[in-house]
């Protein structure tokens, strides 16, 4: 269940927190995996831990903001694999926690940027390779895709993924396309960008954002990157075969209060 053998991978923001446990857990059920992150050398410290367990997997630098970036991405997976099946379109970034009304509109760009234009560029790319093959994307959003709690770039971003697979999973489905595209909604997963929240509380620590954030999660945890991981596993294999414009919340309960 849940086998990935013979499959080649694209992971972005691979080189940390729910892509980093993506790449690792996709290399552990038998794909080939392509590691990208704006940080190279985090992403070389992905392939290295995937190499060392035995794993087969590339490292590439990557602005996922660049059309040409994901042209060059994508030619490196076709030269060093041969195919491309799986892409999970991981890279985020957050957005302060200044009021609405003093959000600069250039971090406003700069989160539509990276989480929807990102994953907009991404996903055209991957339809372009897999139309004949098949294939299967998974979009990383969050339950504040879904819901109001964070700031309003961020929200409307990840909203915009929700809706973003939707529509090209019905366009997918409409052309005879053999490709499945589904988003999953992580709820608070201890991750770099969760722990910076310890940076806008004055004189904050991590166990006070712990302290903040886990009693919104019913189930009386925060997550953890390898929970989401098996989420993306599920999606990006065949035992997903019936699922096509889907959410997968993954959120601890959070938005069943």
């Amino acid at each position: 269940m849940n086998r990935v053998d013979g499959k080649v991978a694209i992971v972005t923001g691979g080189g940390s927190g729910i892509g980093r446990a993506s790449s690792r857990l996709l290399s552990e059920a038998g794909a080939e995996v392509v590691v990208t992150d704006i940080d190279g050398d985090a992403a070389d410290e992905t392939v290295a831990e995937i190499a060392d367990a035995g794993g087969s997997a590339v490292a590439i630098q990557h602005d996922v903001t660049s059309e040409a970036a994901w042209e060059t991405v994508i030619a490196a997976t076709l030269e060093n694999f041969g195919s491309f099946h799986v892409l999970v379109n991981n890279a985020g970034v957050g957005g302060g926690a200044q009021l609405f009304e003093d959000t600069p509109f250039e971090m406003w760009r700069q989160v539509m940027s990276v989480n929807l234009d990102g994953v907009f560029l991404g996903t055209q790319q991957a339809v372009k390779v897999m139309r004949q093959a098949g294939g299967s994307i998974v979009n990383i959003s969050s339950i504040m895709g879904m819901v109001g709690g964070a700031n309003a770039a961020y929200n409307a971003s990840k909203g915009g993924v929700r809706l973003l697979t939707k529509s090209v999973a019905v366009y997918c489905g409409s052309n005879g396309l053999p490709i499945r595209v589904n988003s999953i909604h992580p709820g608070y997963i201890w991750t770099p960008m969760i722990e910076k929240i310890a940076s806008y509380i004055p004189g904050g620590t991590e166990q006070d954002v712990r302290d903040l954030l886990t009693p919104r999660h019913p189930i009386g945890r925060l997550g953890e990157p390898i929970d989401v991981a098996k989420g993306v596993l599920f999606l990006a294999s065949d035992d997903s075969s019936f699922m096509t414009g889907s959410e997968l919340v993954i959120d601890g309960g959070y938005t069943a209060v």
